[in-house]
This record gives C-alpha cells, structure tokens and sequence, in this order.
C-alpha cells in the first residue's frame, strides 16, 4: 500500500509541472494582447425585431444596450474585441385574435475581429452568445385562460441565443467611439414552434435581429502615444 502511494504521489509531482509549463505558456501566448489591448465601456439603444415579421404583423421594438469591453489598439489594422454586455430587445405582435409585445433581457458575450481602415474608422464582425435572463410578455386579450400576461414565459423560450455580430465603429477624437452593429440570431426564439404566442402563430420560425446604435469611451495606448507625440 505504502508503493502504491508512493507511486501515485510521484505521478502526480510530474503531472502538476506539466500543467504549470501550460499555463505559464498560454499566459505567455496572450500576455502581448491584453499588454497592448485597450479597455472601455459602451452605450446606446436596440431597434429589435424577429424574422418572419410579416407573418405576426410585428413591428420594431425600441430598447438598450450597455457593456463594457477589451481589444486590439484601434490604430491597428487587424485586431480583436470581447465584449460582455446587457440587452433589452423584444418585438410587437398582432392578430385577428389578439396584440401585444414581448420583452427580452439577455446578458451578452461577443468575440469579433476587427479590421482598421484608417486610424478613425473600424469594421466588426464575429459572433454573439447571450444567455436570456427574463422574458415579459403581455396582451390585450385572454389567450388559453391566462388575462393579460403569460404565466412561467421563460419555460417556452430558449434560454441559450447565438449568432453574427457585424457592423462599424468611428473614432473621431481621444478615446471617443460612435459605432453601428447588427446582431442576426441563428437559434429559435422558441423551444418548440407551437408554444408560440398563440395558435395563430403556431408553425412560425421566429429569430432575433437586433440594430444597434452606441457610444462610448475607450481607455488604453492611444492617450499615452498622443502626450508623447505632444513632446
């Protein structure tokens, strides 16, 4: 028994040195990026909607975004943003049953690779994770005996949204960043196509889409080269 201890013992002491070598590594591998990367925060509104609109008579619903980032310098060509955020999207709906509108809160990840056209205007795109928080919904009539609301609504939607994230980002002065993106979801906005709001929407394949306007204000190498520059 004291062998067979030993032996795992020794196994072990080998192994733990193998793992430190990779994480030594891998912080080895990132430590330039996150050395030259820049911090910020970000701002604006959401104009959501859902695919096959026509069908449910949908219209824009207007909401916002906020999150917080970290990426490549904007002065380079080719880059990276993450980026972790909140998201209040939602859609309108009508029948000749009923009418209401649905809102969504989901908390969002974004990997995106950046292009740099010149020093004050960047092209985005990548994909979006977002993970659906709370969901609301109401209506202006009965729809299966439940008035005005629908009860446990998150048991219907899919909690898990995924999908393209594309847009642009303008970096007119000092670490200000104006920016326009359009995130097109993927995965179905419903567990099953006839959970649906009610039966007259039953069948239709609903997805988010999401335009997005922000502001914001990035934090890193660019104001320590602009005071060099000053010298």
């Amino acid at each position: 028994m004291m062998n067979v201890c030993l032996l795992l013992t020794g196994s072990f002491e080998k192994i733990k040195p193998l793992k430190m070598k990779k994480i030594i590594f891998y912080l080895l591998a990132f430590a330039p990026c996150l050395v030259f990367a820049q911090i910020g925060i970000k701002t604006g509104l959401n104009f959501a909607n859902v695919t096959s609109a026509s069908s449910i008579n949908n219209s824009s619903r207007t909401g916002y975004h906020a999150g917080i980032f970290i990426g490549s310098s904007f002065q380079k060509i080719l880059g990276f943003r993450i980026e972790l955020g909140y998201s209040k999207q939602g859609y309108d709906y009508s029948s000749a049953a009923t009418k209401g509108n649905v809102g969504l809160d989901y908390i969002t990840s974004s990997e995106l690779f950046t292009i740099g056209i010149t020093r004050y205007f960047q092209l985005q795109v990548g994909f979006q994770v977002a993970y659906l928080l709370n969901a609301k919904a109401d209506s202006s009539n009965d729809i299966a005996g439940l008035p005005g609301s629908y009860k446990k609504i998150l048991d219907i939607y899919n909690r898990l949204d995924y999908g393209f994230a594309g847009g642009i980002e303008i970096h007119p002065v000092g670490g200000l960043l104006i920016g326009a993106r359009v995130n097109i979801s993927l995965s179905k906005l419903y567990k099953d196509a006839q959970s649906s709001q009610s039966n007259s929407f039953s069948g239709i394949d609903l997805k988010n889409n999401v335009f997005q306007l922000s502001a914001g204000w990035r934090f890193g190498k660019s104001t320590a080269k602009s005071k060099k520059n000053k010298e």
